[in-house]
């Protein structure tokens, strides 16, 4: 049971050079993501004059995020297992597969990449608004359900090419597999609530522009969405007969 496996974690593990050393790969992650992800809907409002909603700003949204997850995934996998969002953090906690204690210090470093991220978007554009995240045409409850099913397959595709023993050369493609679900997402959901699936991306733009409305959507939904993937792929599909992976990478 993943729930037997959960574990708290030592003090010496939350300070030993290992884990800040990936607590460091995880807020660099998350500030190429967040910076090329963000930037991306910075710079297409600027080219058509606040047309970053529209069709085409949408499909440009999708791609500039899963380019840059694929990439920001790849750069921290050997480090910190490249999770530059604490909802797969919270699932793979969830799962056992981290303890609370390193899940911490990734959560730390996730947020401080995202405001980063966001306050040299602001310093690289001459003060360009980064943009928040907001509902557009459904209510707070839809939203709510739309963040925890999205993050719910997010999570899921990571479970299964990144985290579980078996993965095998699929562990190869999970980067672009991790990217690939997120710009689909965003496809599907940009138009009602900008499809965050992350907390850490939610986060950065309203510290920076400092508007909170539904900001809790965004950390509810995806830790719910990212808690359900984990505790399933866990009791399902893994195979506890095997040695699990360290939970210092994927």
């Amino acid at each position: 049971m993943p729930i037997s496996r959960i574990a708290i974690g030592t003090r010496e593990e939350a300070t030993h050079p290992g884990a800040l050393k990936a607590a460091l790969a995880e807020f660099i992650s998350t500030v190429i993501f967040v910076f090329a992800g963000q930037g991306s809907g910075v710079a297409f409002s600027k080219l058509t004059g606040g047309g970053a909603t529209t069709p085409s700003g949408l499909v440009a949204a999708a791609l500039a995020h899963a380019f840059a997850l694929f990439v920001a995934v790849s750069v921290g996998a050997n480090i910190s297992g490249g999770h530059v969002n604490p909802a797969v953090t919270f699932g793979a906690f969830i799962g056992g597969n981290i303890t609370l204690l390193r899940g911490i210090l990734y959560w730390i470093a996730q947020l401080l990449g995202s405001a980063v991220a966001c306050l040299l978007l602001r310093l690289s554009t001459a003060g360009l608004p980064t943009g928040t995240f907001g509902l557009t045409g459904v209510s707070v409850w839809n939203a709510l359900v739309l963040e925890i099913v999205m993050t719910f397959g997010l999570v899921y595709t990571v479970y299964a090419t990144a985290i579980d023993p078996k993965k095998g050369s699929l562990g190869t493609i999970a980067p672009i597999a991790i990217g690939f679900i997120v710009g689909a997402n965003i496809l599907i959901g940009g138009a009602f609530d900008g499809a965050a699936m992350n907390p850490a991306v939610a986060f950065g733009p309203a510290l920076v522009s400092w508007e909170w409305t539904y900001h809790w959507v965004y950390w509810v939904g995806p830790l719910i969405g990212g808690g359900i993937a984990g505790l399933i792929y866990e009791l399902v599909f893994i195979d506890h007969t095997h040695e699990q992976v360290p939970t210092t990478e994927y």
